[in-house]
């Protein structure tokens, strides 16, 4: 387990980024937000996504043998995310393996949870990371 990022959420950037992937009221009216379930602006959970990628891409992913990811398995929105909190990412490893038919690759299961500046869980996610395997990397790993 790692522990790392420093991703401050700013009202221009809440509002900028729901304006163009996700405006829905209560991530661009602050009028409208205060009317709703969150109580004032929050952000969309699609940006908590983006800026924990880019912590990720910050931290290792940019200076990794990163070959992408087939997928996530699993994606929850625990607390609202406002302007004003600042984030950071928790990476746990679940499992790793070669990948069957391209040895060359490794499979890496991961969870990933944000934290708000608070230690309070606001996103969790689970999913496989492709990266390129070292020569000989196979010491270790079940096959």
């Amino acid at each position: 387990m790692r522990e790392f990022g420093h991703m401050p959420v700013t009202r221009e950037g809440v509002i900028a980024f729901a304006r163009e992937f996700d405006p829905q009221p209560f991530h661009v009216d602050e009028e409208a937000a205060r009317g709703s379930l969150f109580g004032r602006l929050a952000a969309s959970g699609w940006h908590t996504c983006a800026m924990a990628m880019r912590m990720m891409c910050d931290d290792y992913l940019l200076e990794s043998a990163s070959l992408g990811s087939p997928g996530i398995d699993e994606l929850k929105w625990k607390r609202p995310v406002h302007p004003g909190d600042v984030l950071s990412v928790r990476l746990t490893v679940l499992e790793a393996r070669p990948m069957a038919s391209r040895p060359n690759v490794g499979l890496v299961r991961s969870q990933w949870e944000v934290l708000n500046q608070d230690c309070d869980v606001v996103m969790s996610m689970t999913g496989w990371g492709m990266f390129r395997r070292r020569t000989g990397a196979s010491a270790g790993l079940p096959a």
